[in-house]
C-alpha cells in the first residue's frame, strides 16, 4: 500500500486574493501533498466577496467568516493567524499553503518554520520581500495561470517590464553562489542541487517567473553558465 500524500492546510486570505487564481494554486499544491484543510478568510456578508462564494464552492474550500469590526483593522488576517496556530498545534500537518500577499504573516511563517513544518508561500508581485523570505518556497501567482486556462509561461513571458535572464543580476548572483557551493572537484555542480540551494537562499526562485518550464532552460538564458545534461559550470570567459 503507498503511504499516505503529506498532509497540508490551505489558508487564503480573500481579502487581497483574486478567486481566479485559486484553482492554479490548488493544482500546485497537488504537487507537494494533500490539502486536508482547504479555509478563505474574509467578511462574506460585504459585496466585495461575492465573486469568491463561486470559487470556494467549487474548489470546496471552507469559508471562514470575519466580520470588520472596526475600519482599518484587518480582522481577516487575525483569524487566519489563529486558526493556523490551532492546526499547528494538532501535529498533524506537514506544511502549511499561506495564500496572500501580506506582510502581517510573515511572523505567521516564521513561527511555523520554528517547528520544523514547511512553508508554501503564494501572493502577488507586489508581497514585502519578508513575507517571501519567511517561506520556504514563495510562488508568484501570475506564473500559474488562472482558472479559465490562461497560458501560465505565455504570461510570464509577457508580463511588461520583466527582466531577462542575462539582466538579472540577483539570479546570475544566486546561481553563482549555488554552483560554487555544491560544486565538486572539476567545478561542475548537480543542476537539482543547485536548484535547491537557490531556493533556500531565494525562496522566490522559480524558472517560471522568467517564462521558463525548467531550471536548465533559465540557467542557459544567463549566458553565464555552461550545461551539460544534469551538470553546471561557471563559465570562465563570460565576454
Amino acid at each position: 500500500m503507498d503511504a499516505p500524500s503529506d498532509l497540508l492546510a490551505v489558508l487564503v486570505d480573500a481579502d487581497n486574493v483574486p478567486p481566479s487564481r485559486i484553482g492554479a494554486v490548488l493544482a500546485e499544491v497537488a504537487r507537494f501533498g494533500t490539502a486536508s484543510v482547504k479555509r478563505v478568510y474574509g467578511d462574506w456578508t460585504t459585496t466585495q466577496l461575492s465573486s469568491w462564494k463561486a470559487a470556494a464552492s467549487e474548489h470546496v474550500i471552507q469559508p471562514m467568516q470575519q466580520f470588520a469590526h472596526t475600519k482599518g483593522k484587518n480582522s481577516t488576517d487575525s483569524a487566519l493567524i489563529i486558526d493556523a496556530m490551532d492546526l499547528l498545534y494538532t501535529g498533524r500537518f506537514h506544511g502549511f499553503c499561506i495564500v496572500s500577499s501580506d506582510s502581517d504573516f510573515t511572523r505567521l511563517a516564521s513561527r511555523i518554520r520554528e517547528q520544523g513544518i514547511t512553508v508554501y508561500g503564494f501572493g502577488e508581485r507586489k508581497t514585502p520581500a519578508s513575507f517571501r523570505n519567511a517561506c520556504d518556497q514563495f510562488t508568484y501567482l501570475d506564473v500559474l495561470g488562472s482558472a479559465d486556462g490562461d497560458s501560465a509561461l505565455m504570461e510570464a513571458s509577457q508580463v511588461s517590464g520583466r527582466i531577462a535572464p542575462r539582466d538579472d543580476s540577483r539570479l546570475i548572483e544566486g546561481l553563482r553562489n549555488s554552483v560554487i557551493t555544491a560544486s565538486s572537484e572539476d567545478g561542475s555542480a548537480n543542476l537539482a542541487t543547485v536548484g535547491q540551494l537557490l531556493r533556500k537562499w531565494q525562496p522566490d526562485f522559480d524558472s517560471r517567473n522568467w517564462g521558463y518550464p525548467k531550471l536548465s532552460e533559465v540557467v542557459r538564458a544567463t549566458g553565464q553558465f555552461i550545461v551539460e545534461g544534469q551538470r553546471v559550470r561557471v563559465k570562465t570567459d563570460t565576454r
